[in-house]
């Protein structure tokens, strides 16, 4: 009989929720600073473009991008095509939800 390492992994219940998951993705965009200074400059110019964010930063183009994308993984902002450029702008409904898990999460636990 051959071992499947995550067989046993595949078949239990998982000890965390979809809440758990998604505070969890959130914490995680937000472990940055670079993500924290770009969702701060975004709730400032109530949306941008990427090359706007790009010339308040010390990083690469590509760096930039690759930060923006995390944070709309996340779900904490939007993107807007506008060829040929991507405007960017906050997520108010994630936003809000990210606010709430946080504040449930650090009230209830510990």
């Amino acid at each position: 009989m051959r071992f499947f390492p995550n067989f046993a992994r595949m078949t239990t219940q998982q000890p965390y929720t979809a809440t758990d998951e998604k505070l969890a993705a959130y914490a995680k965009a937000l472990s940055h600073p670079i993500r924290v200074f770009i969702l701060k400059f975004l709730e400032e110019q109530c949306g941008c473009f990427a090359g706007d964010i790009s010339e308040q930063l010390p990083i690469a183009n590509s760096t930039v991008s690759q930060h923006l994308k995390a944070l709309k993984e996340a779900g904490l902002i939007h993107a807007t095509s506008n060829p040929p450029s991507i405007k960017y702008c906050i997520n108010k409904e994630a936003w809000q939800e990210a606010k709430q898990l946080f504040q449930t999460f650090f009230t209830e636990c510990c």
